[in-house]
């Protein structure tokens, strides 16, 4: 803790009560004054309560700041507003925890004790403390928090919005063309696809190829959007198909002037990224800069038995390189030990990683050495810990993806809004269409071109 010393008020529930007792020595020990308004037992009592306390003693002036910490962090936060004066932000991430003080001034941090760790938690105290909203626009705007006289400009404006649709529109100029891609094509990988009304199909322009055609509607008055259709199916616009492979070389025997090749192929095809090891992360990100195609990379691989910190290390490095996506490699005999604690903090480490770089994180959980319980523990543990994909394997194991894993893994993800990654032996365009109708929204293979060009001729012979 290295914020200048403060006056803070601090409580939690039962679920946060241990970790409030550290964060409330090392708060002390840094200078300071710290007012702790219970919970003081692990006996189960209710959030809303402390949370109030907190948001009080921050709104009459007693402290400068408070801290509140439940399993999820979401109710305390939600509680803390209902006290005029507080500003009480959720905060799960360093740079979640850094926005909520300079661009919104929170006088309140709330934690979640079941979604980050200790460490975390104690970096992102140390960070909210220690910054401060200085720019002039982000202290006009947190004015207009309590501006009574805006709020009712504001209530007025909705309401004529009824009568007059112009006054509804809001100016779009900070959304991107890829902004919008990616809105559109996260909807289609929550809710899946919608089947059209009717027996004709839609003409037009869809909103999930068309950027142009989203933007229209929101100017418009649209507040949703929904495409009919997933994606055409990649036999009929297999440049769509080229979106979900990541272009992979992992062999160890990679050299540069492959590594440039690789990233040439994938410029030319637009596939979603080039997957490669560590080491070859500052060359591919530079060929590829200005492009839509991303930087992936590897962490713990091939066996995942690096320590924790190890992986996370490796994620942080890859990511300051230019990674934009990093594929770890869990603690396979962890796994299979039944060692669900060492297991989720191994993912964690990295996801945590992952979240302070703005990177995505995929978790390998190696599906040819596990039965179908580890598979599922594997990614339940992988939603606990909030990584963006589970992946079926590395490709240097005893098998790779199949249609049934990478079916019981969505079912298992799927509901948290994760995605799939395919991975290992997919070889052909028909291997693609079966693991993409199984449920995999993404596909690591050596064979691009060749899936790619077996679509294509796919397509011109049909």
């Amino acid at each position: 803790m290295r914020s200048l010393a403060k006056r803070i008020a601090i409580g939690a529930d039962h679920g946060g009560f241990g970790l409030k007792g550290r964060l409330i020595e090392d708060l002390r020990q840094a200078g300071h004054q710290v007012e702790d308004v219970g919970t003081f037992s692990r006996e189960p009592v209710d959030y809303p309560v402390f949370a109030r306390a907190v948001a009080e003693a921050v709104a009459s002036d007693r402290v400068d700041a408070g801290i509140v910490i439940d399993g999820a962090g979401i109710g305390s936060a939600m509680v803390a507003n209902k006290v005029a004066g507080v500003r009480a932000a959720l905060a799960y991430d360093l740079s979640s925890a850094r926005n909520s003080r300079e661009h919104n001034d929170a006088n309140v941090l709330t934690l979640g004790a079941s979604l980050i760790g200790e460490g975390l938690a104690r970096q992102i105290v140390d960070l909210w403390l220690a910054t401060d909203c200085t720019e002039p626009r982000h202290q006009r705007r947190v004015a207009m928090f309590a501006d009574s006289k805006a709020q009712r400009q504001v209530g007025s404006s909705r309401a004529h919005s009824s009568t007059d649709p112009s006054a509804a529109r809001v100016d779009l100029t900070a959304l991107s063309d890829a902004d919008l891609e990616r809105v559109v094509e996260r909807l289609h990988q929550m809710i899946g696809p919608i089947e059209s009304f009717g027996s004709g199909a839609p003409h037009g322009p869809r909103i999930g190829s068309s950027p142009d055609t989203a933007r229209h509607f929101i100017q418009l008055g649209a507040t949703g959007l929904t495409s009919v259709g997933e994606v055409d199916p990649p036999g009929r616009i297999p440049e769509d198909l080229a979106r979900y492979i990541d272009h992979t070389l992992l062999r160890p025997d990679a050299t540069e002037e492959q590594i440039r090749r690789l990233c040439g192929e994938a410029l030319e095809y637009n596939f979603r990224s080039v997957c490669v090891n560590p080491t070859w992360v500052s060359l591919a990100s530079q060929l590829l800069r200005g492009s839509d195609v991303l930087t992936c990379t590897v962490a713990g691989f091939p066996l995942g038995a690096n320590e924790p910190e190890i992986k996370a290390h490796e994620a942080r490095r890859a990511i300051r390189c230019g990674a934009s996506e990093v594929d770890m490699v869990l603690n396979i005999g962890a796994l299979k030990s039944g060692d669900d604690a060492l297991v989720l903090r191994d993912i964690r480490a990295v996801v945590e990683a992952c979240r302070d770089g703005s990177a995505v994180c995929k978790v390998i959980i190696e599906t040819a050495l596990l039965t179908d319980e580890e598979k599922r523990r594997a990614c339940e543990l992988a939603r606990t810990a909030r990584a963006n994909f589970v992946k079926t394997s590395t490709g240097f194991s005893t098998g790779g993806a199949t249609v049934e894993d990478v079916a019981l893994m969505a079912e298992v993800v799927r509901p948290a809004g994760m995605e799939v990654k395919a991975s290992g032996g997919i070889k052909s365009y028909t291997d693609a269409k079966a693991l993409i109708a199984a449920g995999a929204t993404r596909l690591g293979a050596s064979a691009s071109m060749a899936i790619v060009q077996e679509a294509v001729a796919g397509t011109v012979s049909a």
